[in-house]
């Protein structure tokens, strides 16, 4: 299979036009580095997100990627480099600064208090209070993200912690929409899930697509990047190593892309499977 790397976005200039989704762009980074010290933990990083489109970050440890959805979200301040959203370079100190303007994240652990129930999770810290906690409304606008992304949860009243992991995921979720964000990063989001509730997460992922939104994906699974995104984005050693497209790219061009090498065990396995089924053709 030949490349399907998008030109431009690996080395040289970058594209003028995200690729994906509407075709609006909504964030776009430039040149985005982070250092420690005398470790470089991004260098020269540049990503686009558009509307209605997910971008999966892939890469292998110590590759980044926990660096840039930190810089993304407010946490960290990039020490060169642009972020612009919509077109217009922006800058956030703080979680709550990104938030404000669009940006949300839902991070591995989720964040969730486990003692408190649906509700409480959802709106902790941005409770409806004019002068005292409206529950009504609380409730109300609880269950109305949770039809919108067709959750299963039978009710508000259950703690976190009764709930599964899929559904854990989908309260994460459901309480980084209460601002109307445009963008959602989500870090590692079926990270130690099963079958049934990976499935789950993934179908909550093509609804933030059709909604319209920007989705930025950090995943360690193939299958799932490749079940869900539209563009593949790898790091590797906190630099940009390929943009690949979802649809056409084989999981050992990503493979080759991450850990800097063409010959792997997967595309060592990919070979073999090749010969065989080439052999069996001939005989039959």
């Amino acid at each position: 299979m030949t490349s399907s790397a998008i030109p431009g976005t690996a080395s040289g200039t970058p594209p003028g036009t995200v690729s994906g989704g509407d075709g609006t762009g909504v964030l776009s980074l430039r040149g985005v580095s982070k250092q420690f010290g005398a470790v470089a933990a991004l260098s020269g990083i540049d990503l686009d997100v558009a509307a209605g489109e997910v971008v999966a970050v892939v890469g292998d440890n110590g590759a980044g990627k926990s660096t840039l959805v930190k810089i993304l979200s407010g946490v960290y301040a990039p020490d060169a480099g642009t972020v612009s959203f919509h077109g217009r370079e922006v800058s956030f100190d703080s979680p709550s600064a990104a938030h404000a303007l669009g940006i949300a994240t839902v991070y591995q652990d989720l964040a969730l208090c486990e003692n408190l129930d649906v509700k409480a999770n959802l709106f902790l810290g941005q409770e409806l209070r004019p002068w005292m906690l409206d529950d009504v409304a609380m409730e109300k606008r609880s269950w109305e993200l949770l039809r919108e992304l067709r959750a299963r949860i039978p009710t508000l009243d259950v703690p976190v912690a009764a709930l599964s992991g899929g559904q854990r995921q989908t309260v994460a979720i459901a309480r980084a929409l209460l601002g109307r964000p445009e963008v959602v990063l989500l870090d590692e989001p079926t990270a130690a899930l099963g079958v049934t509730q990976t499935a789950e997460v993934l179908n909550l992922i093509e609804r933030l697509r059709s909604r319209g939104l920007g989705v930025v994906m950090i995943s360690h699974n193939m299958e799932d990047v490749r079940a869900v995104a539209d563009r593949v984005a790898v790091l590797r050693l906190g630099r940009n190593n390929g943009v690949f497209d979802a649809r056409e790219v084989s999981s050992e061009e990503v493979v080759a892309a991450i850990t800097g090498a063409a010959d792997n065990a997967v595309s060592r396995r990919a070979t073999r499977r090749s010969t065989v089924s080439r052999e069996e053709e001939e005989q039959a």
